[in-house]
């Protein structure tokens, strides 16, 4: 046998077995793969079988690819054959409910020609060269059409959100109607910070693509029937009449998505010289009280631990606001659809949201601080020219504080009585479906996304989830939770914890340091003007050896304090350039040594076993 094994004869046999084992892998194993990612970025969702599982027509799926023109673009054809076999799996698990046709629109030809009348977007090779065309076009019984008109590589955490979002789009055509009543510029307005009109809020433009939106206006009397979910953002100053058609609107079932804050930064009129924090601040104080929770008054929270970099001065020197979060996936409840799988979300100026004593409602944070935060007066954050002063006073109470919550249970009528006019309303409900969050900000673009042209088409490329968690919200508010669990499989980042904790706790020395000198020096100062309380005002400017001596002493102390700062700081910097070695050491050199060290063992019992 070892004889056939080493001869001609026999390297020819494994060489015709290697090539026919490939054929038939090629062939038979197309589709197989083995995902050994941590949140199975590669392999169908349960929602997305879901949602494949309830297709009753049939859905046409056209794969437009330039394939010949894209032969020489070697990043993109591996990303178009992933789309491909995402797209062969889609139509395998429909059972024939969805029938993929790959197209390759070649110039000039009338594949190039439909995929123009379906709105994909043909993107120039060259100047004056052929179009390259990688989109998608879906279409259902009754000729609705849905265009993804460009994949974009760097959108590969999401394609599978897309894909599902696009078929469910043509399974069910009639969209969830939303109510959207906003005291902030959603669809678009004046920047004031750049004196142009502003577009439309990027995550409408992602709830559009979801849901029919109805526009409300702030003295609506009453919320129209075919309103699936009403969502508000910063509600201020609401009539009566507003307040209480929103009472009875969840009362007779309605489901409620509400944005409030206690400083919109995001509000057209912050900044304005002589602003007050109530000018900004939003509220729905009756309801919340009928509901059983309230938004603390006057108060934004402060949180050192999840404090976010923001860039200070002309030379954007990094600085953390502990006003501004970057709430990472333990702020999140894992627990709850509109959370799970998320892994961040920014907030600025947050409020705090609590349950009141006594209430029948089950009131379930969904968004929450860590232990190192505290309360503050909002007025504290209007017009902060020093970011670095929230650290510095920033005192932990070691309460968890709720940014979010969900609300449901039984509930009372804000207005057992009616309002004028209107005295036969509903008083009372086994059950309420509200989702309140303190904070509107992180609605707004500069906390989430970056938006860029492409050829005329504004696309967004999300740094966080905040888009995710409003629409997973409205999703499962609406009843529609197969999408939910696609979308939550969430972002790929991976936060660097052991240095946020480092960097943290040499904060707290630091400042334990930096108030110690000041103690120090206000210390001296007062002995400084005692002893010159009774000295001649002819010799004010003129030490005598007490006072010599004592700022001396203060010199000196200052130095050896100022040395004990820079020890610190450059422990920090220590610490995590050592973490960083081991990590490289491991990496690097630890486990091939400790493969090379197991194959030699292994050779070594052989060659002994063998003798």
């Amino acid at each position: 046998m070892k004889k056939l094994m080493h001869s001609g004869a026999g390297l020819l046999l494994i060489a015709l077995a290697f090539l026919a084992f490939n054929m038939v892998s090629g062939l038979a194993l197309t589709g197989a793969r083995l995902d050994l990612t941590e949140q199975k970025l590669y392999t169908i969702s349960d929602g997305t079988r879901q949602i494949l599982g309830q297709l009753e027509e049939p859905i046409n799926l056209y794969f437009f690819y330039s394939d010949k023109s894209a032969k020489d673009l070697v990043a993109l054809r591996t990303y178009a054959r992933r789309v491909e076999e995402l797209l062969k799996a889609y139509e395998r698990t429909a059972k024939g409910k969805i029938k993929l046709h790959i197209i390759d629109p070649e110039p000039f030809s009338e594949e190039e020609d439909q995929a123009a009348e379906y709105g994909l977007q043909g993107v120039p090779l060259q100047q004056g060269g052929d179009q390259l065309y990688f989109g998608l076009a879906g279409t259902n019984g009754v000729d609705d059409t849905q265009v993804i008109p460009f994949f974009q590589p760097d959108q590969e955490a999401f394609l599978e959100y897309d894909l599902s979002r696009l078929v469910q789009t043509l399974s069910k055509p009639q969209r969830p109607v939303v109510g959207v009543l906003s005291g902030l510029p959603l669809n678009g307005g004046f920047d004031m910070a750049t004196q142009q009109p502003g577009g439309p809020w990027m995550v409408m433009e992602e709830i559009r693509q979801m849901f029919q939106i109805e526009s409300l206006k702030a003295d609506v009397d009453r919320i129209p029937d075919q309103v699936s979910v009403l969502l508000l953002v910063h509600p201020k100053h609401l009539p009566q009449q507003t307040l209480y058609a929103i009472d009875q609107f969840v009362l007779r079932g309605g489901k409620l998505l509400a944005f409030v804050d206690p400083l919109s930064e995001a509000d057209p009129g912050m900044g304005m010289p002589g602003a007050e924090a109530a000018d900004r601040a939003s509220d729905l104080e009756p309801l919340f009280k009928a509901w059983g929770l309230r938004m603390q008054p006057g108060k934004v929270l402060l949180d050192g631990s999840y404090a976010m970099s923001v860039g200070m001065g002309r030379e954007q020197r990094p600085v953390r606001h502990a006003g501004w979060l970057s709430l990472p996936k333990r702020a999140l409840d894992q627990d709850d659809v509109s959370t799970a799988g998320l892994e961040n979300l920014n907030v600025a100026s947050a409020g705090i949201l609590e349950p009141l004593e006594g209430a029948k409602t089950r009131f379930v944070p969904l968004l929450r601080s860590s232990e190192y935060a505290m309360p503050v007066d909002a007025q504290r954050l209007v017009q902060l020219d020093d970011p670095e002063g929230l650290i510095r006073d920033l005192q932990p109470t070691g309460e968890r504080y709720a940014i979010a919550a969900r609300i449901a249970g039984p509930a009372q009528s804000a207005f057992p009585d009616g309002i004028e006019g209107q005295k036969d309303g509903l008083k009372s409900t086994d059950t309420i479906n509200v989702i309140a969050v303190a904070d509107t900000d992180l609605l707004s673009d500069r906390m989430w996304v970056h938006v860029q042209d492409f050829f005329g088409q504004r696309v967004p490329q999300p740094w966080a989830d905040n888009a995710g968690f409003a629409i997973n919200a409205l999703d499962n508010l609406s009843g529609s939770e197969a999408l939910i669990s696609v979308r939550s499989r969430g972002r790929f980042s991976r936060p660097f914890e052991v240095v946020d904790a480092l960097q943290r706790d040499a904060e707290t020395q630091f400042r334990e340091k930096e108030e110690a000198l000041k103690a120090r020096l206000a210390e001296t100062e007062q002995k400084l003007a005692a002893l010159q309380q009774n000295q001649d005002p002819a010799k004010a400017l003129e030490l005598t050896p007490e006072q010599q001596g004592t700022l001396q002493q203060f010199l000196q102390e200052k130095v050896r304090i100022r040395k004990e700062l820079r020890e610190v700081s450059y422990q920090l910097n220590a610490n995590i350039e050592a973490l960083g070695r081991v990590l490289k050491f491991v990496n690097i050199a630890l486990v091939p040594l400790l493969l090379t060290v197991v194959v030699l063992g292994w050779w070594a019992w052989r060659r002994r076993r063998a003798g």
